[in-house]
């Protein structure tokens, strides 16, 4: 379905919310009635979020749209200390993820915002077929290993075994995107509701990488033409517990 903006006129009162919000400045009041420029435009939503009638909608962008009931603050400093405190892990419980914790950093994953509203994030969930997929990007590392240990201590230091990618986790989210920022930023918000769930959370930068070289890991992973893997989740409940935050060097920031 076309992406197109659509006003209903007879709930339309010509406030002009709409068009004050336009980033595109799409949207004007002629005789006391929101019209638009153009059909397609950034299609941001932002127009059908703010009107007060519900008078403009987004066809072609999903639905589902929500009324806000109330302001909904977080408090900054829980959040800078889930930031302080988050570790990269790669050690984990055997235990499961519930199917609810899954279905929730998911929908974190959906509702994040794209670039033009794009919503061009798509998910591949590896639980049964996990192994299958990690060994795939296992022989892809090994066979590359001796090159790499010849430009790096670090490299020559590391054995690539069955694990290397996922760490025995019991669930990992490949995060499709057309545009990379996307993916990223979805796979942010993700991480955000799996701390939330008591979830330990690795960015497998390394399996990223194999599978957008790897035409076999792609085919496996049945990505669309056109995306790519924007960044890889490995999940799961951590078996160690770090007891403070680790250095970080001051801030530099420059105001101008």
């Amino acid at each position: 379905m076309q992406k197109q903006i659509a006003i209903n006129l007879d709930n339309c009162t010509g406030c002009g919310l709409c068009s004050k919000v336009c980033v595109a400045h799409n949207l004007v009041i002629i005789q006391n009635k929101a019209n638009k420029i153009m059909d397609n435009c950034v299609m941001c939503g932002q127009c059908s979020a703010v009107c007060p009638q519900r008078a403009i909608s987004l066809e072609g962008c999903g639905n589902g749209q929500i009324d806000k009931t109330n302001d909904i603050r977080l408090v900054p400093e829980d959040i800078i200390n889930v930031i302080r405190f988050r570790r990269s892990i790669r050690n984990f419980k055997k235990t499961e993820i519930p199917k609810e914790a899954m279905e929730r950093i998911l929908e974190a994953g959906r509702l994040t915002h794209t670039a033009r509203n794009m919503q061009d994030v798509s998910y591949v969930v590896l639980a049964a077929g996990k192994e299958r997929i990690e060994k795939m990007a296992v022989q892809m590392f090994r066979a590359i290993k001796p090159f790499a240990d010849l430009m790096s201590p670090m490299a020559r230091k590391n054995k690539i075994n069955d694990n290397f990618f996922f760490f025995d986790a019991p669930t990992v989210i490949v995060i499709l995107a057309r545009d990379k920022t996307n993916g990223i930023l979805a796979a942010q918000n993700m991480e955000f509701v799996a701390e939330a769930y008591g979830l330990g959370v690795l960015y497998s930068g390394f399996f990223t990488m194999a599978a957008n070289a790897s035409r076999k890991i792609k085919k496996a992973l049945q990505i669309p033409k056109g995306k790519k893997v924007a960044m890889t989740l490995v999940l799961g409940y951590p078996n160690i517990s770090y007891l403070r935050s680790t250095p970080h060097k001051e801030l530099d920031v420059r105001y101008m």
